[in-house]
């Protein structure tokens, strides 16, 4: 055998196809094992066609080097494809496999018929037996099987070297090389007319190309290099369980952060472990659930793990759940110190708001109680009505058709000393007369309404709390209009009229009418209440009457607390 060239061929195509076993990866293409497999044969055909010593023999060795033309080219085509990432449908390659079977067993009826040779004969020349052969139909559609393969193999690897830029241009560079190189040698060896087979030969060179791609091509699988080098580090842990919650496997890093999978044996419920139980199960259960629950962290020796469930799958089928265990420590902890800084910030952030609007709120009764106190009343209206219009919406949270929010109360009471701003434009000698208005007089005292409502605009102007701003404006310009549509300045009837500004109306009047003025004494509870009572469904919503009743007493009892005092 080895003073045979194509033994040494055949014996040297073996060693590669053992190399390339020892090299082998789940993840690289079945058909570059396919080609390993099957180039052994092939050369395996010529070093028997090259000892055959009667007809049968040489006739055999023929069959048998057909698979390389037969199959191993259509397997190189479809090699070719797979690393281009086009993918054909089943039947496409069912119908190459067809073909390709159809041409190999007409190699069978060499001596029988006419199809495959049409003659031959076996003569001894020069000490060596020469198969001598005319071709029949079947062999000019072999010889057409295999130039269409080629043509559309290098059509293929033109056209992603051009348009695909996901394919590595050195991988198509590399597999360009045994494809030309076996089919320039095929068809030498054809028509050269020389007793000599260069097929072999380039069957082996093949082999080497074909090894370099192979190592060459794992690293273009992102998703799996990425897992392999996560597996590889350490870092990261993997444990496996199937429908049934049985437990499938795990890898070294994931049986640190669970030292009890080092006793569990493989297919064992993980219900009957504890601390799985506990665990894993859990966090499965809850991914069953609901598919967006699929992160938990679990702390083990001072340590945090993210952990992360999915599906495990087995080709394209779900076949269990797999969790994926990441060290997460720094990460929570950096999290946590961001958590207390923010908390921290967040703190003095509302220290310093909340003292920005103290003194906001302070300017504001300042400018309020300068008003008040160039009134003609004696003083201490703002702060009098800011307290009966607290009574009042206490109580409106009881009055059914009425829901005021905690946040329109609490503005509600803010704004309250800012109704009468507007008086800070009326000349002295109209806002602080002793006696009735005349008509001219009453006119420019009106006019306070608007112009408190600008006053208050251009003080809130740009803050962020638009509510309050839209509130205290309607307070200011609408505390004066009357429920039957004959207050001022508009003149607004009804639900026209702004909620807070129909509160602001009762708690306004009932403070003018129990208060001391210059020009009048302070007016009995019991006949102020009945004025009051008397205005609602006129002056006053009749809808607020309810809570002006029920506020009553806390009205007079702080009244009467001023007097007192």
């Amino acid at each position: 055998m080895f003073t045979n060239p194509y033994g040494w061929l055949f014996f040297a195509s073996m060693i590669l196809t053992v190399i390339y076993a020892g090299i082998w990866h789940r993840r690289i293409s079945v058909f570059f094992t396919l080609i390993f497999v099957l180039i052994p044969i092939c050369n395996f055909s010529y070093y028997l066609g090259s000892i055959a010593r009667d007809v049968r023999t040489a006739i055999s060795a023929i069959q048998l080097s057909n698979m390389g033309g037969c199959f191993l080219t259509p397997v190189i085509l479809l090699a070719i494809l797979d690393m281009c990432h086009i993918r054909l449908k089943w039947w496409t390659h069912l119908a190459l496999m067809i073909i390709s079977s159809l041409i190999f067993f007409s190699s069978f009826t060499i001596g029988v018929f006419p199809i495959y040779y049409s003659d031959y004969s076996f003569i001894r020349e020069s000490g060596k037996y020469v198969l001598y052969r005319t071709y029949g139909p079947m062999h000019t559609v072999y010889l057409l099987m295999i130039v269409t393969y080629f043509l559309i193999s290098l059509c293929v690897m033109l056209y992603c070297y051009f348009k695909k830029p996901d394919v590595s241009n050195l991988i198509l560079k590399l597999l360009f090389l045994p494809e030309a190189v076996c089919f320039a040698g095929f068809f030498a060896s054809r028509f050269s007319g020389k007793d000599l087979e260069l097929t072999p030969l380039t069957y082996c060179l093949a082999q080497v190309v074909y090894l370099i791609i192979a190592q060459r091509v794992s690293l273009y699988m992102i998703d799996d290099t990425a897992v392999d080098s996560l597996l590889f580090n350490g870092t990261t842990g993997f444990i496996s369980f199937d429908f049934r919650e049985n437990y499938l496997g795990s890898n070294e890093r994931a049986k640190k952060i669970f030292p009890e999978l080092r006793e569990i044996k493989v297919d064992t419920d993980i219900a009957y472990e504890q601390r799985l139980r506990e665990s894993a199960l859990k966090w499965i259960r809850s991914f069953e659930d609901n598919r967006s629950n699929n992160q938990f962290h679990y702390e083990h020796d001072g340590r945090i793990y993210l952990v992360t469930v999915s599906y495990l799958f087995g080709g394209r089928h779900r076949r269990g759940y797999q969790l994926v265990l990441t060290d997460d420590t720094e990460d929570q902890k950096y999290i946590s110190l961001l958590g207390d800084f923010n908390a921290k910030l967040e703190k003095e952030v509302a220290e310093k708001t909340e003292r920005i609007e103290d003194m906001h709120d302070r300017l504001i009764l300042g400018m309020a109680a300068m008003v008040d106190g160039r009134d003609n009343s004696t003083g201490g209206h703002i702060r009098r009505t800011s307290e009966v219009v607290r009574m009042l919406v206490a109580e409106i949270g009881e009055v059914q058709g009425l829901k005021l929010s905690d946040k329109f109360c609490r503005n509600l009471i803010k704004a309250a000393p800012m109704h009468d701003l507007g008086k800070i434009a009326v000349d002295d000698t109209i806002l602080r007369k002793p006696g009735k208005f005349t008509p001219e007089e009453f006119e420019v005292m009106k006019k306070h309404a608007a112009e408190g409502a600008r006053i208050v605009h251009e003080i809130l102007v740009g803050t962020d709390d638009a509510d309050f701003h839209r509130l205290a404006e309607n307070v200011a310009h609408y505390h004066h209009e009357r429920w039957d549509g004959s207050g001022y300045p508009e003149g607004l009837k009804g639900e026209q009229i702004p909620l807070e500004a129909r509160i602001m109306a009762i708690a306004d009047v009932y403070d003018a009418l129990v208060s001391k003025r210059v020009y009048k004494e302070s007016m009995s509870f019991e006949k102020a209440d009945a004025i009051i009572m008397e205005g609602m469904g006129r002056h006053f919503d009749k809808q607020l009457e309810p809570c002006y009743v029920k506020a009553r007493p806390h009205l007079e009892a702080y009244y009467q607390g001023l007097d007192a005092s």
